[in-house]
Parts: structure tokens; C-alpha cells; sequence
């Protein structure tokens, strides 16, 4: 059993057992095994799984099939999402697939996988994989092979910190919602000789506090509270697999991703000035308008959402640097590889403090330009319905004169619809790659009202589809 909405646009998602079962998850390994011969790549593969309690059974299960297509496969064993990519490196391995729902919660699986590193599969390739598995046409080869392999995790901790090492005292909340991340943060910090905080970093399973997501207000508000407690300098928060990273100042305030990747890269347009930096269209206009990125001759681009979708844009463009509202950053040589890995955010903003001895992160978040932006709110869609809303949304949204009584300058259609004012206000409703929802993000750069007039706008819109149902959360 193997449900066709589980091939999204740049992952494998289902729930199980209710969408996919193990021979389900085998039928995959056998087609992706397949895929790697059809694209000519080396029959190589490392693999690894989050620590959710299902996780081991459908690795091995998606193993069984990888060797049944003649894939020699390299078992990292439990892993973050960023240390199996990095292992497509440290092993030489060809493909990676790494067995996570990522920040879903419990009773969802799934699947990251990529080719050419640093990339995984986009929209094309998950489509060619789907076709290959529900058409049956999976292929059985000699020559598949199994190996364990030990020492990832450390190699993976010595690539993210090197030799480096804290001048200023650090006191760092580690936030890990009991996820993977648990078994590899409080460590990393440790290595820096930041001072560390633990919270929620004994693993398990069950999510006894709440899912791990440092998107979440719900995390966020734990995070705060942990700062205002503890005196810390900022905290550092993960999701299940560890491939996102989300902030909290030194005052209890959650700073969206997003503005926090305009704080990095301010940082690292001094070090790399006329570098180009790729955000995602749920991001802050600051990328394009922030006086500080123009007078480095910044370059910003802003694309499709979706960590598949970002990598490849990044590499495209050369781009130093991507960030995603999501906590998705992707940081790229010299600084990283390219891919999206919240532990080497962690890293690369403990370097940022130190190199700013005399700021602290309140004063980083004051220095940007206000504006006033809603969290990322998903109102339920189902996924077999959701692209055809959403044609239907954008196709009124590009009609618009005005919203929420102002002029409507342009609307950016490259992933939904962005909505921008003339003052450069925007709202954003796209349908979300990974679940049965909507997306909607709004900003201004001049007061509240006008951000929750942009949000009752288009929340008025969305309310005349039937089947568009409540958020997960409101402004």
C-alpha cells in the first residue's frame, strides 16, 4: 500500500500505516534503486533515520528494497537530516535517503532523498520516482550490499565546529523538543565552550511537551520563557531532524527565521560584500530594502519555497547564502556545503556573537528597519484538493487593484501568489508542499493594523472556497 499523495513536491510523505505500509515503503527503495540506474548514478547510497519509534522499521524496509535494486547501501544509523547529506560526502556515496517526517508529528514518515549533492529531489524527480513505483516498473538487480557504517557522527560534529572555539562567555538555551536533535546539539555547543542550557534535550519519541517545530509559537513561547529564566544570551531551538533552527533573544523575544537571516546576512555582507542571497517568497521584503544589504551591494532573490527548491536556486545563482521563513537556512561555501542544516545555523550564530563581543542579539534584532510580519499560519486544505483552491485564489489575487485599501504594485506568482503594495507591504498565500494545508504570511513595513488588514483581505478571499478549514494559527 502506497498512497500517490505521498509523492509531494520535493519529499515522500504519508502517514502510517493509515497511507503506506512497509512493502509500500520497500516498493519505494526498489524504485529509487531503480531511478539511480536509470540516471546513471553509482549504486551507492547512505541512509540514515530520525529517532521517531516507527522510523527503524520503514529504514529497513526502504533498505530491503534499495539492495533488492542492486544499491549498495551505507547505514548511518540515527541521524539528523544534515548528517545524512553530510555523509554523501564524508562516505563518497552517490545518493542519500534519509527516513524523517521531518517536523510532522507523530504517525507521519517519509523520505528525503537527492542525487547530485548538495541538492534532493525536486518536483521533476519526485514525479519520475512516483511513476516508477505505482506503474510497478521498479527493477530487480544482483548486486545490492549492506554495510553499517560507524563515526558519522563525530565526523559530522567535527565538520561543523573545526578547531573553533568561544572568546566570550555564551549562555545558550538548547531547545530540541525531545527530538533527534536531543543526541547532537547539547554536544555541539559543548565543543565551542558555550555555556549550555538544556531543554527538552532527553530523547523521546512520544513528544511528551510538543512537537519539536521551531516555527511553532508553541516552541517559541517555551524557548522565551527558558531565556527569561535562565539569563541566557539567546536560545537555539530544533526540529525533529534537525535540518531547521529557530531564535530567541536575550530578552524572551522570537525572532521569525526570516529576520534572522537579514541578521546573518548583514553579518556576512561585511565579510563577503556583493554577495547574492536567495529567500523564499514567505520572506521579509529587509532582504531587498534593508539600507545596510544595498550599501554591500547585496543581491537578493527571492523563489520558490521548499528546501528542494532553495538548494537548487543557491546553486544556480552561486548565492552565498538561502533563507526560508521555515528556519531552512542554506549556507554555502565557504561557509558550508549548501544544504540545510539548522546545527551549522547554531554554529555560524555563535560565530556571529563572538564576532560582535559588544552586541547582543537584542541588539542585532533593534538595529533592523521594524516591520510587522504574522507567523506563518496554515489553514486546513486537503491534499487532493489544495493546488485547484489555490488556482483559483491566485487567479482572483492577480485581478486585485488594492488591498487592504492600498495600491497593488506587483503580484509574484512564482510559488501562489505575493501580493506587493506600493508601500511594500505584502501578503502571501501559497499551498504548503508537506501537508493538507494553505500558507498564508503577510508584512508591513508600517504598523499592525495595516499587516492584520492584509491578512483579513485575504483571508476573505480564501474564505470563499468551501473546503479552505481553520488555521493552526492566527496573528
Amino acid at each position: 500500500m502506497i498512497a500517490p499523495t505521498g509523492f509531494r513536491e520535493y519529499d515522500a510523505r504519508w502517514k502510517y500505516p493509515e497511507e503506506i505500509n512497509l512493502p509500500g515503503m520497500t516498493a519505494l527503495g526498489l524504485g529509487l534503486g531503480t531511478q539511480m540506474f536509470a540516471r546513471g548514478i553509482a549504486p551507492v547510497i547512505a541512509v540514515g533515520n530520525d529517532y521517531r519509534d516507527y522510523s527503524l522499521s520503514i529504514k529497513n524496509a526502504l533498505m530491503l528494497g534499495l539492495m533488492q535494486a542492486g544499491i549498495h547501501v551505507k547505514d548511518i544509523g540515527p541521524a539528523l537530516s544534515p548528517m545524512a547529506y553530510f555523509a554523501q560526502f564524508h562516505l563518497d556515496a552517490a545518493a542519500v535517503a534519509m527516513v524523517t517526517a521531518s517536523h510532522n508529528p507523530n504517525g507521519w514518515t517519509g523520505v528525503k532523498m537527492g542525487f547530485e549533492r548538495p541538492l534532493t529531489h525536486g518536483t521533476d524527480d519526485m514525479a519520475e520516482l512516483r511513476d516508477i513505483v505505482l506503474n510497478g516498473r521498479g527493477v530487480r538487480r544482483d548486486g545490492g550490499r549492506y554495510d553499517f557504517v560507524n563515526g558519522v557522527k563525530e565526523a559530522y560534529l567535527d565538520d561543523l565546529v573545526g578547531d573553533f572555539k568561544m572568546s566570550r562567555p555564551l549562555k545558550v538555551v538548547c531547545a530540541a523538543g525531545n527530538g533527534t536533535a536531543s543526541a547532537f546539539a547539547p554536544e555541539l555547543f559543548a565543543r565551542m565552550g558555550v555555556d549550555v542550557v538544556p531543554l527538552h534535550t532527553n530523547l523521546d519519541y512520544t513528544f511528551p511537551n510538543y512537537n519539536p517545530n521551531p516555527e511553532a509559537m508553541e516552541m517559541l513561547h517555551d524557548m522565551s520563557r527558558a531565556v527569561t529564566e535562565s539569563d541566557a544570551d539567546i536560545a537555539l531551538g530544533f526540529d525533529g531532524d534537525g535540518d531547521r533552527c529557530g531564535v530567541v533573544d536575550d530578552e524572551g523575544i522570537e525572532i521569525f527565521a526570516d529576520k534572522v537571516g537579514v541578521i546573518m546576512a548583514r553579518d556576512l555582507a561585511r565579510l563577503y560584500p556583493g554577495a547574492t542571497f536567495v529567500a523564499d517568497v514567505k520572506s521579509t521584503g529587509l532582504f531587498a530594502s534593508d539600507p545596510e544589504l544595498k550599501k554591500h551591494g547585496i543581491k537578493a532573490d527571492y523563489w520558490k519555497t521548499g528546501h528542494s527548491h532553495m538548494k537548487r536556486r543557491v546553486k544556480e545563482l552561486g548565492a552565498l547564502a538561502g533563507f526560508e521563513k521555515s528556519g531552512h537556512y542554506f549556507l554555502a561555501e565557504p561557509i558550508g556545503r549548501g544544504y540545510d542544516c539548522g546545527m551549522r545555523v547554531a554554529v555560524e550564530l555563535c560565530k556571529l556573537m563572538d564576532r560582535n563581543p559588544d552586541k547582543s542579539m537584542s541588539d542585532l534584532r533593534k538595529a533592523l528597519p521594524v516591520t510587522f510580519a504574522t507567523p506563518t499560519m496554515s489553514p486546513h486544505c486537503p491534499d487532493t484538493l489544495k493546488y485547484g483552491v489555490l488556482d483559483r485564489v491566485v487567479a482572483q489575487l492577480v485581478r486585485l487593484d488594492t488591498l487592504a485599501g492600498r495600491k497593488v504594485e506587483q503580484v509574484v506568482t512564482v510559488n501562489g501568489a505575493r501580493v506587493i503594495l506600493d508601500n511594500g507591504a505584502w501578503g502571501l498565500v501559497r499551498a504548503s508542499s508537506n501537508t493538507p494545508n494553505l500558507v498564508v504570511v503577510c508584512e508591513s513595513p508600517e504598523s499592525d493594523a495595516e499587516m492584520r488588514a492584509i491578512f483579513e483581505d485575504l483571508d476573505a478571499i480564501l474564505r470563499t472556497e468551501p473546503s479552505v478549514g481553520d488555521y493552526d494559527q492566527k496573528i
